[in-house]
């Protein structure tokens, strides 16, 4: 499973999701011995992550709808004109990428394999996670295994600090803010801090 990298003339003037719609929807054609037709139901990017709900059909209706995860680059000053690559994989292959929109999820048929079930898993837990409710400047959460930072310190609990859309996190010790990646996809919970009239 390697990249296709392709100029901007191979992408027929597409942006990239609307080039791997394109290449992922055919009709069956018994001249070139094709049974099985593919049709994109929905797509998103996500990142630089392409998910999208593939219907499997011929004849007699649809067969299956899967899930198609492609990774892409996009490099609109590469000298050598290879503007766009990706790497595609179905669900069956397990991906790592795991930020498959549920809207995407909810048109998905039986899955065919244990590695197609366990990625549809880590897709609606991580879900699970950042759909919960931002937490507030006051609010105080509390990681289940302590959070290490660079200069050594571990805590598990933390007020939290709003800065406009950023989400920082007071140690109680010292006071000093921090910056935790991908906050909204770890396990914490949290306890609200006073209600503070405006």
């Amino acid at each position: 499973m390697g990249w296709l990298s392709m100029t901007a003339a191979g992408m027929g003037g597409h942006q990239a999701q609307a080039y791997l719609d394109a290449q992922f929807s055919f009709a069956p054609d018994a001249a070139k011995q094709r049974d099985t037709g593919l049709r994109v139901l929905r797509s998103s990017m996500v990142g630089h992550v392409y998910y999208a709900a593939v219907e499997s059909y011929d004849d007699k209706g649809t067969k299956s709808v899967f899930a198609v995860v492609c990774l892409t680059r996009w490099n609109p000053k590469a000298r050598d004109g290879y503007i766009f690559a990706y790497k595609d994989m179905d669900e069956s292959c397990g991906p790592h990428e795991s930020q498959c929109p549920a809207r995407i999820l909810d048109l998905l048929t039986e899955p065919t394999n244990d590695y197609a079930r366990e990625w549809r898993a880590r897709c609606r837990a991580r879900l699970l996670l950042t759909g919960r409710k931002l937490p507030r400047t006051g609010d105080r959460l509390i990681f289940p295994e302590p959070v290490r930072f660079s200069d050594g310190y571990e805590g598990r609990e933390f007020d939290v600090v709003r800065r406009q859309r950023a989400i920082l996190l007071q140690r109680p010790d010292t006071s000093a803010l921090c910056k935790v990646s991908r906050l909204m996809e770890r396990r914490w919970s949290i306890v609200p801090g006073p209600v503070t009239r405006q």
